[in-house]
């Protein structure tokens, strides 16, 4: 990086105006390498056109909705909502981010990008449960307009650090929902779809969690402190959606998302990158953090492990019934 300040190492002297102009170079180099690197895709080339017919309504030859006309595993039809019903939010998110980042620049380009990609995957994944007949429509579209008509704001809006730590974290949890979501799914259409999209979601999160690091270059206990606050209240953005407490749950049991695959699968592969216990030179705010989140992190893999125990016994319960 060519931009250097004189708060560098300092909490003083940081705001997120600095900090924008600051990552600049950093954002137009990821956006780069991330141009060269994501493809284009059709989102109509991944939906069972074939298999669409009539839903009632203006058509005489609507066929009503049936669970039985659905290919798609039972996890796989309640995580397939939760994951729709979070990419509904674009807007949303586009609201905040653009807010944040601003739309000029490396930084608008990036915005702006980064929306359009993203909103290829509500279009394939709406059409794709529409033409396959994989959930109600009715069901869905409600749910769809409970959830936006709430609105959404993150916990982070408050602090472009905090929104780039969180993004570098939750599009990661996408990535893997998406992706277990498709394994489970017992579509192999589905599967391919979902593949798809979690392709997307890993450019994502490379873009962010490199940011990141440079972040901790020039405003480590800063960064620091907005990386403990992320990981230690991190909730993913569809915790709005309707019955979403019940539906995370049977996706916890259902093996798409739960404790250890957070822990394993999300928080750890980015503070490994990150040698996020290994930085020095932190300041008291910055060194208390670093020392926080270690502990926290200790504390979610013990939780775990009690969920793999429980996840465990209850796989045995149900073998034996099965057996029995």
């Amino acid at each position: 990086m060519t931009i250097t300040s004189p708060h560098l190492g300092s909490s003083a002297g940081w705001t997120d105006a600095r900090l924008l102009y600051a990552l600049e170079e950093v954002v137009e180099t990821e956006l780069n390498r991330h141009l060269k690197v994501a493809k284009d895709w059709m989102p109509h080339e991944y939906v069972p056109w074939s298999d669409a017919r009539n839903f009632p309504g203006l058509f005489e030859d609507g066929e009503a909705w049936d669970k039985e006309q659905s290919k798609v595993t039972e996890i796989g039809r309640i995580a397939l909502v939760v994951n729709l019903l979070t990419e509904d939010n674009l807007p949303s998110y586009h609201h905040e981010i653009a807010s944040l980042f601003g739309r000029d620049g490396a930084w608008g380009t990036w915005v702006h990008r980064w929306t359009a990609e993203e909103g290829r995957h509500g279009i394939v994944m709406r059409d794709y449960l529409l033409a396959s007949r994989a959930v109600d429509p009715d069901k869905l579209e409600q749910f769809r307009m409970a959830h936006m008509s709430e609105g959404f704001e993150s916990d982070n809006s408050h602090s472009m650090l905090h929104s780039v730590a969180y993004v570098s974290f939750q599009e990661l949890a996408t990535r893997i929902s998406h992706r277990n979501t498709g394994h489970q799914s017992g579509d192999p259409v589905c599967d391919r779809m979902l593949a798809r999209i979690a392709t997307d979601e890993n450019l994502h999160m490379v873009f962010y969690r490199n940011l990141l690091k440079a972040a901790f270059e020039i405003a480590p206990d800063l960064t620091m402190q907005a990386v403990r606050d992320v990981v230690v209240n991190f909730r993913m953005p569809g915790h709005g959606i309707p019955g979403f407490e019940r539906a995370a749950a049977q996706m916890a049991i259902g093996e798409v998302y739960n404790l250890r695959i957070h822990h394993d699968d999300v928080l750890e592969p980015v503070l490994r990158f990150l040698k996020i216990m290994e930085i020095d030179g932190l300041g008291p705010e910055g060194q208390k953090a670093q020392e926080e989140l270690g502990l926290f992190m200790g504390g979610l893999n013990a939780e775990a492990l009690k969920f793999d125990e429980k996840l465990a016994a209850r796989k045995a319960r149900m073998a034996a019934r099965a057996a029995g």
